[in-house]
C-alpha cells in the first residue's frame, strides 16, 4: 500500500478515536452538575465541548510523551511504522467502544496505550517500547492520580459541609454550590482538552516521525493540533450518555456541594499532570473524585459495586486493548490485504456496537433522574430524630368526648 495513503488513513483513524474519547469522557466534566441541576444536559455537553477545544491549544508536554517518550528510537528511527501504529488505534477504538456501550467510564488513554503496546511488540519486538517512561508516566500515575483526586475530593466535601453547616435543614442552604459548579465543571473541561487531545497529537506527530515526514523529537504541527481539538470538541459535544449516567447517578448520589468539591479536585489533578508531562486517565481523576466526595458526606452511600466494576475495567484495559492491538498488528503484516481485513472488521464492530446500543438507549432525557425543583434540602449528613408529639390531655380528652 502506497505510504502515503496508509499516512492519510492513520490520521483519519487517529482523528476518530480522539472524536470517541471526546464522547466517552464528557462524563469527566459533566456528569455532576448535570445530576444536580445546575446545567442542563445540553447546555452543559456545548459548554464542555467549547472548553475543550480551547484546551488543546494550552499545552504540548502530553503530546511529547508520546511521540517522544512510550516507542523507543532506533539507529533507523522509532522503531514502529505508520500500519502499526494503525493497528494500535484499532484496538484502542474497540476497547473505548466496548466500555462505552456498557457505560463504564474506563481510560480512553490507557487504551491508546494499550493498543499502540501490543501492536509495536508484535511487529518490533519488545525493545521497541520504552517500559520505563510507561510506567513512570502511564502506570504510576494511573494508580497515584485517583488516589489523590479522591483523597482531595473528600477533604474539600468534608470542608464545605463544615463551614456551611449553619444551614442544615433550610431549603436552597447550599444551592449556591450549584453556581459554583459551572465554575468548577468548566475548569475540568478545559483541563480535559488539555490532557486528553494532546494524546491523539502525540499519536499523529509519531506517525509523521516514523514515516520520516518529522524529525525524531518534534512537538506536533499546528494543523494537527487544530485537527485534534476539532475532533475532540465534536465528540464531547455528542454526549457519551451511558457514561454520564454512570458517573452522575451510578457512584453515589451527587448534591451540589460534593459536587462542586469533586469538580475542583479534578481539575487540580488533571491540571497538575499535564504541566508534568503525566499521561493520566481523566477519567479515573474524575471517578476517584465522585467516590471521595461521597464518603466526604455524611449519610451519602458509595455504591461499591459499581465502583468494583469500574475499578475491574481499569485493570482490564491496558491489556486489552493491548491484545486487540496486537492481533491487528499480526494481520497488518500481511500488507495492504491486512490493512484492508483490520479496517472492515473495525468498521463492522463499531458498526455492530451503535446497533446494539439502540436497544437500550441513553440519551440527554434519561441519562439521570430528573431534578425534582431547585429547593434541594441541605444536610450535613447529621441525623436528626424528629420525635412524635403526644396530644394534650385536654384536646385528647375532647376528641373521646366528641
Amino acid at each position: 500500500m502506497d505510504l502515503t495513503l496508509i499516512i492519510v488513513l492513520v490520521i483519519a483513524l487517529a482523528l476518530f478515536f480522539d472524536f470517541t474519547n471526546g464522547f466517552h469522557d464528557t462524563a469527566n466534566a459533566m456528569a455532576t452538575p448535570i445530576a444536580t441541576g445546575a446545567m442542563r444536559p445540553k447546555v452543559a455537553v456545548a459548554l464542555a465541548a467549547v472548553l475543550n477545544l480551547v484546551g488543546a491549544f494550552l499545552s504540548t508536554e502530553v503530546a511529547k510523551t508520546i511521540s517522544g517518550g512510550i516507542i523507543n528510537e532506533g539507529p533507523g528511527g522509532v522503531l514502529i511504522s505508520p500500519q502499526l501504529i494503525f493497528a494500535g488505534l484499532v484496538g484502542a477504538i474497540v476497547w473505548n467502544m466496548v466500555t462505552w456501550l456498557y457505560g463504564l467510564p474506563s481510560s480512553s488513554s490507557h487504551a491508546l496505550f494499550g493498543g499502540l503496546i501490543g501492536a509495536a511488540i508484535v511487529g518490533a519486538g519488545l525493545g521497541s517500547v520504552n517500559f520505563l517512561v510507561v510506567l513512570e508516566k502511564v502506570v504510576l500515575p494511573a494508580v497515584i492520580a485517583p488516589f489523590t483526586a479522591g483523597v482531595v475530593a473528600y477533604a474539600a466535601t468534608k470542608l464545605a459541609y463544615a463551614i456551611t453547616r449553619r444551614y442544615d435543614g433550610r431549603p436552597d442552604g447550599r444551592g449556591g454550590f450549584r453556581y459554583g459548579q459551572i465554575f468548577s465543571s468548566s475548569l475540568v473541561a478545559l483541563a480535559h482538552g488539555t490532557n486528553d487531545a494532546q494524546k491523539t497529537m502525540g499519536v499523529i506527530t509519531l506517525l509523521l516521525i516514523s514515516a520520516n515526514l518529522l524529525p525524531a523529537g518534534s512537538g506536533p504541527p499546528f494543523w494537527v493540533v487544530v485537527s485534534c481539538a476539532l475532533a475532540i470538541a465534536i465528540g464531547t459535544y455528542s454526549g457519551g450518555w451511558r457514561i454520564i449516567r454512570t458517573l452522575g447517578r451510578g457512584l453515589t448520589e451527587v448534591k451540589p456541594a460534593q459536587g462542586f468539591a469533586a469538580e475542583t479536585s479534578t481539575a487540580a489533578t488533571i491540571l497538575a499532570s499535564s504541566h508534568l508531562g503525566f499521561a493520566l486517565s481523566t477519567t479515573q481523576v474524575a471517578s476517584g473524585s465522585v467516590i471521595g466526595s461521597g464518603l466526604g458526606r455524611r449519610g451519602s452511600s458509595v455504591r461499591w459495586g459499581t465502583a468494583g466494576r469500574i475499578a475491574i475495567g481499569w485493570v482490564l484495559t491496558l491489556p486489552s486493548a493491548g491484545i486487540v492491538g496486537a492481533v491487528a498488528a499480526l494481520i497488518a503484516t500481511l500488507g495492504p490485504v491486512g490493512i484492508a481485513i483490520d479496517t472492515i472488521v473495525g468498521v463492522a464492530v463499531v458498526t455492530f456496537i451503535f446497533w446494539r446500543s439502540r436497544r437500550n438507549q441513553v440519551s440527554s432525557e434519561n441519562a439521570v433522574a430528573p431534578v425534582q425543583g431547585r429547593s434541594d434540602v441541605a444536610a450535613s449528613g447529621r441525623v436528626v430524630k424528629i420525635k412524635k408529639v403526644k396530644p394534650l390531655k385536654k384536646e385528647r380528652g375532647r376528641r373521646e368526648s366528641a
